[in-house]
């Protein structure tokens, strides 16, 4: 038997790979945040000289102005770190006069972060978009050096000449030695950029709370919009299926009633007629009843259900259900409707020849998201079925999300809380 010990398989191609990504995306959002920094810089001299002016009245005509353009900024700059990863909401515009504005709580913060990132920021900023010259510049030393002037300054940082191409080699090493502090370093100069935006830019507690408020009071109205159109929908079921196959029910017995008397060979005709007709709409309640509350889920719990649905869809589809507690009855038959109508419509209108299932709960929220490679182009807006999901998802503060981009694929996610 050998006795070679097993070599673990190497991880240190992924490993730079995510660090130089890292890097990578730390010069970006360095060089990003060196226009808004700049911009920063600006707005913050704008406030000071429109604060001094208004010691004499002047300035006050512009503080109103001035404000907007604070908040405009900053909201830029909001939705600038929400690219990477950095969630911070947009605020509305300030209220209008120069009371208004000086009763922001939040426009004072948003000053403050004007001051901070207009300084810390614009020298961030400046250094991430100098890095990479650097690196590339004494990386690239050995190739150019024979052009310049006799005695050349070797390095990018003005020390030292060249009188040989080993020597030039030599200027490369310090390229290697930028290029690690790229990767090292500069991921954490990106999240001290941001810590001005990161403290100050978080809504203050009074107006996080009014969002809140607001945020519940769309919410209900939400849910109160789904119920009605829920019942709707099954006043129309009724209306239109059950009882019309009752009344034809009632007219076929009649009609049985009087054939008894008059030509008995009819009867059992008419009766047969009259049973199909009850029994259609027996069907028909029952599928009102599962559509009020699905019994598959009672039966099989929402993993099994999902995975039902993935398996009776039209088109070929894969589930991947991790599922394994148990949430609110009504959160679990919103995420069946929600999956049953995405799969239908991928089925419908999607022209896709496979489809994915997937469920997960995590943390408190159901995540459920549905994905095709269909021809693309769906849209939740403009009163379309994704529309009423829309609404039947924000009904429980849930969230959902549509990539659909025309040539596909179409990814429909949602969150949901499972407590709802």
């Amino acid at each position: 038997m050998s006795t070679d010990p097993v070599r673990p398989r190497s991880s240190l191609r992924p490993a730079i790979g995510r660090a130089v990504r890292r890097g990578w995306i730390g010069i970006e959002q360095l060089v990003g945040g060196f226009g808004t920094a700049a911009a920063a810089f600006a707005v913050v001299a704008i406030v000071l000289v429109t604060a001094v002016t208004s010691v004499v009245g002047v300035g006050l005509l512009a503080v109103p102005a001035a404000a907007r353009l604070v908040r405009a900024l900053a909201n830029r700059e909001r939705h600038r770190l929400a690219r990477y990863g950095i969630d911070l909401p947009d605020l509305p515009p300030p209220a209008p006069g120069v009371r208004g504005a000086l009763a922001d709580r939040s426009l004072r913060r948003e000053v403050g972060w004007a001051a901070g990132h207009g300084t810390l920021g614009f020298g961030l900023g400046f250094l991430g978009a100098l890095l990479p010259l650097l690196a590339v510049r004494d990386l690239t030393f050995f190739l150019y050096w024979r052009l310049l002037p006799d005695d050349p300054t070797a390095t990018s940082i003005g020390v030292g000449t060249v009188h040989s191409t080993l020597g030039a080699l030599w200027v490369s090493l310090l390229g290697v030695g930028w290029v690690a502090v790229i990767v090292g370093v500069v991921p954490n100069m990106a999240r001290l950029q941001s810590w001005p935006a990161r403290t100050l830019l978080v809504p203050d507690p009074s107006v996080d709370l009014s969002m809140r408020v607001a945020e519940l009071t769309s919410t209900r109205a939400a849910a109160l919009d789904a119920h009605a159109v829920e019942l709707r929908r099954i006043e129309r079921a009724l209306h239109d299926g059950s009882q019309n196959r009752l009344v034809a029910v009632n007219v076929l017995l009649g009609a049985a009633r009087r054939a008894l008397a008059r030509n008995p060979d009819e009867v059992e005709a008419i009766l047969a007629r009259a049973q199909d007709a009850a029994e259609t709409a027996l069907a028909d309640l029952r599928a009102v009843a599962r559509s009020i509350l699905p019994p598959v889920l009672a039966d099989r719990g929402l993993a099994g259900a999902l995975t039902g649905l993935a398996s009776a869809s039209a088109v070929p589809c894969e589930a991947d259900v991790d599922v394994a507690g148990r949430c609110a009855a009504s959160v679990e038959a919103t995420a069946y409707f929600v999956a049953a109508e995405a799969l239908t419509n991928v089925a419908k209108h999607s022209g896709a020849r496979t489809a994915k299932l997937s469920a997960a709960l995590r943390g408190g929220t159901l995540y459920v998201e549905i994905t095709d490679d269909g021809h693309g182009g769906a849209d939740s807006q403009h009163g379309s079925g994704l529309d009423g999901i829309r609404r039947r998802i924000e009904a429980y503060d849930g969230v959902l999300r549509l990539d659909s981009p025309k040539g596909g694929p179409t990814i429909l996610a949602v969150e949901l809380p499972c407590g709802s």
